[in-house]
């Protein structure tokens, strides 16, 4: 193959991959590096390529290569930084992080990943004591000011964390919302006020901090909620809620509004580590209840067990904190155990496809919506899930339930222990190593089987 021929393969996989177009980006990087395996460069390509479709060990990989072929190349020294903090390598990154800052001190997402990476490694005061000092030194980098709120809330300093995360504002993720009310600002009083608390991110987070609510009411505060569709039937009637709707009109009696995750602020004080509210009190609807009766009555006398093994597919960390449902399967095998899918979502088909609604009984998949759900949750002796929504709602229910989680859990689960303060009823599950699942659906199987033994 000529030297122009090579150029020109080598510049067509680039522009594929710069247009989106992977498949063509990943044949194109393919042949060009079979005829030449030394090119750095498109090794570091190829591992982004990969990273980007998910393929995270064979990202690390490549990026591997580009390194070894490339040691001193600023962007083959973050991409392979990148790449080793999704998969866990932390203290590695970080030396690769320092080492491109030493090269480079402009490149301030390097500071925000080595608080992540400590982070990760459960050393949260580490994170706090090198991130504070970056957050007022690069203000133009809101990232670096994120991970301290993450560090923040891992530490349990609470009040400092959720104003920190004010930061989030200041990225492209989120927008503000478009209300013709003024915006509550942190220390505004609301004593005999009407304050509308408007939904932020995922139905687990609103199911989280709505706990924070009874205790705003009993300031004087009159509290009107906005809740997303799947979740109006089951937050109805929770303590302190003057009014709950899909969405808020012009003339609506509101005072102010605040965005769901910013309730500590008006509970906690900016020092205050502060004691958890107890979960949210859920009241089911009574036709909710009848369907999961008539769900698992033919199963009376067995020991059920409620299942989720994914998040939502569009998280963005999707791919580290959920399993398959064939994970599960093993647990079919105990005498007297009977399994119930409460998954609903696009990991559904292949459950249909393979057989394991046989083994076990789907029940998510006529679910109108999360009040069902909870429903159902509630004629089980345990649930056993993903760190998703259904973990809130199952740990605010207060049914026994265990979480199975990936090495870098959500603030609420630390990155040690078996338990969480947010709720009681929980026992944590954690993977060792990162993408192993193996080890912790052992120890799963194991304690089912004794609880299940030594049932009443």
């Amino acid at each position: 193959m000529s030297g122009e021929t090579s150029a020109s393969l080598r510049l067509g996989a680039v522009n594929a991959h710069k247009a989106g177009d992977l498949a063509g980006a990943l044949d194109g990087y393919t042949a060009y590096l079979t005829r030449h395996p030394k090119d750095a460069g498109i090794w570091t390509n190829l591992g982004a390529l990969y990273r980007s479709s998910g393929r995270h060990e064979m990202a690390r990989l490549a990026q591997k290569r580009a390194h070894y072929l490339n040691p001193d190349d600023k962007g083959i020294l973050n991409n392979y930084a990148n790449i080793l903090s999704d998969l866990g390598e932390y203290e590695r990154s970080i030396e690769l992080r320092f080492q491109s800052l030493a090269m480079d001190p402009s490149h301030l997402m390097h500071h925000a990943m080595i608080g992540r990476c400590y982070r990760g490694l459960g050393r949260y005061r580490d994170a706090i004591e090198y991130l504070t000092p970056l957050v007022s030194r690069f203000p133009e980098e809101p990232e670096i000011e994120l991970q301290l709120a993450f560090a923040q809330l891992g530490a349990g300093d609470y009040g400092a964390a959720f104003r920190t995360y004010d930061a989030r504002w200041k990225t492209d993720e989120i927008s503000p919302a478009e209300v013709p009310f003024p915006k509550w600002t942190d220390g505004t009083d609301l004593k005999g006020k009407t304050l509308l608390i408007l939904p932020e991110q995922g139905f687990g987070d609103m199911v989280l901090m709505v706990r924070f609510i009874p205790l705003i009411a009993a300031m004087g505060v009159k509290v009107r909620l906005v809740a997303k569709g799947p979740l109006l039937r089951l937050l109805d009637g929770i303590e302190g809620v003057e009014w709950i709707g899909k969405s808020a009109k012009a003339d609506d009696p509101v005072d102010y509004w605040v965005s769901l995750m910013d309730l500590p602020k008006l509970v906690y004080g900016s020092d205050d580590q502060g004691t958890v509210p107890t979960p949210t009190q859920l009241k089911l609807p009574e036709d909710a209840v009848a369907r999961a009766k008539s769900i698992t009555a033919q199963h009376e006398g067995m020991f059920k067990v409620g299942i989720v093994w994914s998040g939502s597919a569009t998280y963005k960390a999707n791919t580290f904190r959920s399993f398959t449902h064939r994970e599960f399967l093993p647990l079919a095998g105990l005498p007297d155990v009977q399994m119930f899918s409460l998954y609903k979502g696009p990991f559904l088909e292949a459950f249909q496809k393979d057989g394991s609604a046989a083994l076990i009984v789907d029940t998510a998949s006529t679910d109108r919506d999360f009040a069902d759900c909870a429903a159902t949750m509630r004629e089980m002796d345990l649930v056993i899930t993903s760190d998703t929504a259904t973990a809130h709602i199952a740990g605010s229910l207060g049914i026994p339930t265990w979480v199975i989680l990936h090495w870098d859990a959500f603030w609420v689960y630390r990155h040690a222990g078996e338990s969480t303060k947010w709720y009681p009823s929980m026992r944590l599950f954690r993977q060792a190593k990162p993408m192993d699942w193996a080890p912790v659906f052992d120890a799963v199987y194991s304690a089912l089987e004794e609880k299940v033994t030594h049932r009443d």
